[in-house]
């Protein structure tokens, strides 16, 4: 299917990590398969409600999970979600703790990260045009609040909703040696991953608010009596957190859907960009028009 026009009947997208590969309660009005200056999306874009509120969903890795962290088409999953209308983006993954005090199935909302990553497309600019978004504040402080109100809510009885932490983003597909884990605490990492940064980054140069939920599935390696970290082990506690994941969203896209909140992510570029719009390749300026045009106006063939 083609892209559609912005909507804030399409505002609200959900990104699904491991383990979470399709959303519970969801239903489904179509999908989308959309061609993007940056190739394919990871997979098919579902629109429908949830619980009569208007939603996107997108599994990062693939419904079937064929993609590696550094193989996700970040830049195309982004694009394609902006043409759609999304300005409320929900990155939900999976992710080690670095802290006893952050125990396995608790969940956080990060406020920072830690960029480890050495091969990603993490721009949607370049080849003759630059901007430069500030990222001080990397994640969404109003989504987020959204999130962890949410998380708190559905959680309380059990675990713990975190709202915020460090966030330190590597490559993979390994995990981490007992010598990184170390260092990564010594930096104050609170949670590892390998996907949320690089969604992050293009998430502001596109002007959505982005907010992360991660859900802890191991203690990475760096923990005495959980020191080797096996998939079998993360695939279960991902069944647990999937669960508990689809809880969160359904508590929390009502509300913000209702509200629609202003965030700063929503005007990223105002001051981002630098080069003149008379000096970038027609190419590029005809790519980067669903970005650029509410400040430099529609490209024109």
């Amino acid at each position: 299917m083609t892209a559609v026009n912005s909507s804030d009947q399409l505002s609200i997208a959900v990104i699904g990590g491991s383990g979470l590969y399709a959303m519970e309660g969801l239903e489904l009005l179509r999908e989308h398969r959309l061609e993007t200056p940056f190739g394919p999306t990871s997979d098919l874009l579902m629109e429908g409600r949830l619980k009569g509120t208007p939603v996107v969903f997108l599994a990062r890795h693939g419904r079937h999970h064929h993609l590696l962290p550094a193989e996700v088409p970040y830049r195309a999953n982004i694009w394609a979600l902006r043409s759609l209308g999304v300005r409320y983006l929900i990155g939900c993954c999976a992710v080690g703790s670095l802290q006893e005090s952050i125990p396995v199935l608790d969940a956080v909302v990060p406020n920072q990260f830690i960029d480890r990553t050495v091969v990603r497309q993490a721009s949607f600019f370049g080849e003759g045009c630059v901007a430069h978004i500030a990222f001080a504040d990397p994640t969404c402080p109003v989504l987020s609040k959204y999130v962890h109100a949410a998380a708190a809510q559905v959680m309380a009885s059990a675990h713990t909703a975190h709202d915020q932490g460090t966030y330190v983003c590597i490559e993979g597909p390994a995990f981490s040696t007992r010598a990184e884990s170390e260092l990564y605490r010594r930096w104050q990492g609170d949670v590892i991953g390998m996907t949320s940064l690089t969604e992050a980054k293009l998430a502001r140069e596109a002007e959505m608010a982005y907010a992360c939920l991660a859900m802890v599935t191991d203690y990475d390696c760096w923990h005495p009596n959980h020191d080797t970290v096996s998939v079998e082990m993360v695939i279960a506690n991902l069944r647990a957190n999937a669960t508990t994941t689809h809880s969160i969203l359904q508590t929390c896209l009502p509300v913000l859907a209702a509200e629609q909140p202003e965030s700063a992510a929503h005007q990223a570029l105002a001051t981002a960009l630098l080069t003149p719009p008379d000096q970038v390749p027609g190419p590029t300026r005809q790519r980067l028009d669903l970005l650029t045009r509410p400040y430099w106006g529609p490209y024109q063939l």
